[in-house]
């Protein structure tokens, strides 16, 4: 958030000093999911994991991401019952994805896993996060009903760019 009001502040300078001129703004600009910058985002994905099909590389990112942001029972000092959360991500039938969700107790014998199936035609496509300052984690909210959908390690820019992956993976997903 201090980085966007940082460049809304230079712009604003810009724009007053007359070094830029002030074009009209598009509601997707807006909200950061922008036909550009989706352009962008998409090919460097393709790039990064060596594919052509957008879908395939956004979803090798989620599930980078889940696996690089999971909550770990090594980050949850002074708690009673420690253990890992585990994330991954599938593509189920059209317009749908399953999300996995394994806890891993401490000694590594203990192991519950529950799949939920999100469906995404009809919501809206932008994932929403909270990182509470008290917490150690942060949790991303599932677009159908508003309600966590998962919890991974409080980090911002994580939580960020995970939130941003996935809305990328709904729009996908939206277009069937």
């Amino acid at each position: 958030m201090q980085m966007r009001l940082t460049r809304k502040l230079i712009f604003a300078l810009l724009i007053s000093s007359g070094l830029v001129s002030v074009a009209p703004v598009s509601a997707d600009s807006a909200t950061g999911l922008s036909s550009p910058e989706q352009a962008n985002y998409l090919h460097e994905l393709k790039r990064l994991y060596s594919t052509q099909d957008e879908r395939k590389a956004l979803l090798a990112h989620v599930n980078k991401l889940l696996e690089t942001y999971a909550l770990r029972a090594g980050y949850q000092v002074g708690q009673a019952e420690r253990s890992d959360l585990l994330y991954s991500v599938a593509l189920g039938a059209q317009g749908e994805f399953l999300l996995r969700e394994e806890t891993r107790g401490e000694n590594r014998s203990d192991i519950a896993v529950r799949n939920q199936r999100i469906e995404v035609f009809g919501v809206d496509p932008y994932i929403r996060y909270d990182c509470p300052t008290s917490g150690i984690s942060c949790s991303l909210n599932n677009p159908v009903t508003g309600g966590t959908m998962l919890t991974i390690v409080r980090d911002n820019n994580g939580a960020a760019e995970l939130a941003k992956a996935l809305s990328f993976l709904v729009r996908n997903l939206q277009k069937g």
